[in-house]
């Protein structure tokens, strides 16, 4: 049976990484996953959180969706008066991924800040805020460095993130809305260029899986974000 959007089983969805979209963010870049958009902003302060210890710097994330990204309006997280527990989650997997590719002692005393604003979900929103959001990351420490604030270069990798399932029985790469939530095994993989994972989230929807079948998950997860990794490159320039 054919994809709802004629793609193969292992095939991303068409990717678009526009760089530079804000003016005054350190680094931006609007992420274009099928249908699914993104804006990554990353901001720099010159001060760390109490926790953080003397001499290293820190790197969050904060995520949120417009009331229309969705097929019927939300309401904002402000008009409830606290982030719901949904946007929480995915913002501390966006910060913790981030992190995974910065020596924070190279980065010194600053924080870096990356929103990441869904203007449009169709699936994998948060697998895009993490792709799109190294991109703006790594656009502000080029900045630190380019301004002279830094000497060396913070970032020791890069990582990026992708979804992959199981829908009636197929293993798929990169779900689109219609294939997440007729999804029987849903998996989000955040990994490294070299390789190395840094957070795996796989859910059981509507049955159980094998461990047979969550690492051809993975690699599938594996491929495809070889391939993210790469448009990265391209359009960091390196």
């Amino acid at each position: 049976m054919a994809r709802i959007d004629g793609r193969d089983n292992n095939q991303l969805r068409p990717v678009r990484l526009e760089t530079g979209y804000l003016k005054f963010a350190e680094g931006s870049v609007l992420i274009t996953c099928g249908n699914t958009r993104v804006l990554c902003a990353a901001s720099v302060e010159e001060k760390t959180p109490p926790h953080v210890p003397e001499g290293e710097g820190w790197v969050t994330a904060e995520y949120s969706m417009l009331p229309r990204a969705n097929r019927e309006r939300s309401r904002r997280d402000i008009a409830k008066l606290k982030l719901s527990p949904r946007s929480a989650e995915i913002q501390r997997l966006i910060g913790r991924s981030l992190r995974a590719c910065v020596d924070r002692k190279k980065l010194g005393e600053r924080t870096i800040t990356v929103d990441c604003d869904v203007i449009q979900g169709d699936g994998g929103t948060r697998t895009a805020s993490v792709t799109g959001g190294y991109v703006a990351l790594a656009l502000a420490c080029r900045k630190l460095m380019a301004d002279g604030l830094l000497r060396e270069d913070p970032l020791v990798g890069q990582v990026a993130a992708v979804s992959a399932g199981i829908v009636e029985d197929r293993l798929l790469l990169d779900l689109c809305y219609e294939e997440d939530s007729a999804a029987q095994v849903d998996l989000n993989c955040v990994m490294t260029d070299q390789g190395r994972l840094v957070e795996v989230q796989g859910t059981g929807e509507g049955r159980a899986f094998t461990l047979e079948e969550q690492r051809a998950l993975l690699d599938l997860c594996a491929g495809g974000i070889r391939e993210l990794q790469a448009l990265q490159r391209a359009a960091l320039e390196l």
